[in-house]
């Protein structure tokens, strides 16, 4: 029931993590570098509800959340978006790529030598740009100013590409309310497959998750992609009358939502709440008993 990509076992994606790197670094070529750049377009086939229209309200299952990520969803109202302040929003880092984007990828390179400075990416949705620094330049300091996209640095390893990413702004770990917060970090590996892209993240949240969550997309190169690049998007009053310091929120045990999913679908409340043991094979001896 809840074995999609992002909710299986943590312990056992770590492993297959760590397989499916070894592999990829075992069919490339020493000290090789893959060529990225391009126009990649996502297959969304792969989680394809929580991607596209959205997860539903109360729909914690598989994330290995926290008591204070459920408390911030639990007040979390979905007309908050409606905000002026939130309409335009951008998806941070760590979550952006699970959209309907396109990607663009290039390089930056010196002009004499040759040496790769950076990789850049324009994500079209929110109209993104993100530099990813090749040249071994150290991260900021903790203190140093928080963006959508955060600080990026890579390094191929095999025919692979590997990411670090900091100073990343407060987002989301789902658009239903469960929060990320601005300590969050990431790792990310882009393996190339012929004319196929692997993404796969692993975000680490000090503050909202128990343990690292581990998500994959994968990509098709689109060699003459005519869509729209730009993402427009205008604040407009969408709720006439509403006072101009009002917030939409739930006050603690006042939601009534919170369970809406989970009786749709006739699942245990227990396991609509998450938790790393929601993930797990075994929580269904768990689940079962509170039937």
């Amino acid at each position: 029931m809840f074995c999609t990509s992002y909710r299986r076992s943590a312990g056992r994606r770590s492993g297959l993590a760590v397989v499916f790197v070894l592999v990829a670094l075992a069919a490339a070529p020493a000290f090789g570098q893959i060529d990225l750049t391009g126009v990649w377009r996502p297959q969304l086939h792969e989680d394809q509800p929580e991607r596209i229209p959205g997860p539903e309200l109360g729909d914690y299952a598989g994330l290995p959340i926290n008591d204070e990520a459920r408390h911030w969803a639990d007040a979390w109202d979905a007309s908050r978006v409606t905000l002026q302040e939130h309409q335009c929003q951008v998806h941070v880092a760590p979550y952006i790529f699970r959209g309907p984007l396109v990607l663009r990828v290039w390089e930056e390179r010196d002009a004499e030598s040759q040496k790769l400075i950076a990789i850049h990416q324009y994500i079209q949705n929110y109209e993104q740009y993100r530099t990813i620094w090749m040249d071994g330049r150290p991260h900021p300091p903790d203190y140093a100013r928080h963006t959508w996209m955060g600080f990026s640095t890579g390094k191929f390893e095999g025919n692979m590409l590997t990411v670090n990413t900091t100073h990343i702004k407060q987002g989301w770990v789902r658009r239903n309310g469960l929060p990320e917060s601005d300590r969050a970090t990431m790792v990310e590996h882009f393996i190339r497959y012929g004319t196929y892209l692997t993404h796969v993240s692993i975000m680490t949240d000090p503050v909202y998750l128990t343990e690292p969550l581990i998500k994959s997309q994968d990509f098709a190169l689109d060699t003459n992609f005519q869509g729209n690049w730009l993402y427009p998007c205008d604040y407009v009053e969408e709720i006439t009358g509403r006072a101009a310091d009002a917030v939409p929120n739930h006050l603690p045990g006042e939601n009534p939502f919170i369970y809406e999913w989970a009786d749709k679908h006739e699942v245990p409340h227990i396991a609509a709440r998450g938790g790393a043991e929601t993930m797990l094979p075994e929580f269904r001896v768990k689940m079962n008993a509170t039937k």
